[in-house]
């Protein structure tokens, strides 16, 4: 199994009423950096990152609500919330001065979205495919809306595995670039024993409702416009995710265009997860960019 270079402490503090739980690693003089997760994902996912960066560095991770071992919601799911926690988690780890953000996919939405909604509280943000999800058209929301009422009364669930390996051994499945020792760690964490002596997924299954709001492109461009902190967008060239939502051609660079200060960088032979596919790139990366003159 993959050993930390340097290990993470957890802890468990309250955000707008829920109760979270945060890794951290580093000294808590160093820079900060907050790294913020995917969706079906946690805290722990940046492990990798955080061992292949050549500088020391007090770097926050949160698991969203719902995930690893936050608390789950009483109900449903609602993404502005995320935009809200972190405005509280942030003015709690740095009230006065601006944060750099790093994110990948659903986390890396939040932090490109925030940026724009709160321009002062971001230094610097990478984006590791966070590049907003499809656009939609208002003849989709019938059927959206239906959707999401027969999921409230029939809701989806999430299948359980046998052990951590058996789970280990799906996580490679989703992504054969994935080394078994790195799936092993992730499995660790991503694993909850359940009463049957099986192990499901750490995620609240009703994160799998579909959201009844259809995605407005638009408001999330608006929002990027108003960003005044330098991003670095990162993109798998093998990107299934990309293929999925942006399946044209240059419509990243269409989008990253919306930024006042961007830069694209295509890692080639990488797809969506490549925080777990190639960490020393994304390290070495991060750093160049957030050291940037």
């Amino acid at each position: 199994m993959y050993r930390p270079r340097l290990e993470a402490r957890s802890i468990f503090a309250d955000l707008r009423g829920v109760r979270h739980h945060f890794r951290c690693w580093g000294e808590r003089d160093a820079p900060l950096i907050v790294m913020l997760h995917g969706w079906m994902d946690l805290s722990a996912s940046f492990q990798f990152i955080v061992d292949a960066l050549a500088r020391p560095y007090r770097v926050i991770a949160p698991d969203w609500r719902g995930f690893g071992l936050s608390e789950r919601n009483g109900g449903t799911y609602w993404f502005p919330d995320y935009l809200a926690d972190l405005d509280c988690l942030l003015q709690n780890l740095s009230p006065d001065a601006a944060v750099d953000l790093v994110g990948h996919s659903m986390g890396a939405n939040v932090a490109g979205l925030y940026a724009g909604i709160r321009p002062r509280r971001v230094r610097r943000v990478v984006s590791l495919e966070g590049f907003g999800l499809g656009e939609s058209h208002p003849r989709q929301a019938p059927g959206r809306y239906g959707q999401w009422l027969a999921e409230l009364a029939s809701p989806p669930t999430l299948r359980d595995y046998a052990d951590r390996e058996a789970l280990a051994l799906r996580l490679q499945s989703d992504n054969p670039r994935l080394p078994a020792d790195r799936a092993q760690f992730l499995a660790q964490h991503l694993g909850r024993d359940n009463a049957k002596g099986r192990v499901d997924f750490a995620a609240d299954p009703r994160h799998r409702v579909v959201n009844p709001m259809l995605y407005r492109l638009e408001e999330t461009k608006a929002c990027w416009r108003a960003t005044s902190a330098p991003c670095l967008w990162i993109a798998g060239r093998d990107s299934r995710y990309l293929a999925h939502f942006l399946p044209r051609a240059n419509e990243v660079e269409e989008r990253l265009a919306c930024l006042p200060d961007a830069r694209l960088v295509w890692l080639e032979h990488c797809g969506h997860n490549m925080h777990h596919e190639k960490p020393q790139e994304v390290a070495q990366l991060i750093e160049s960019f957030l050291h940037a003159d």
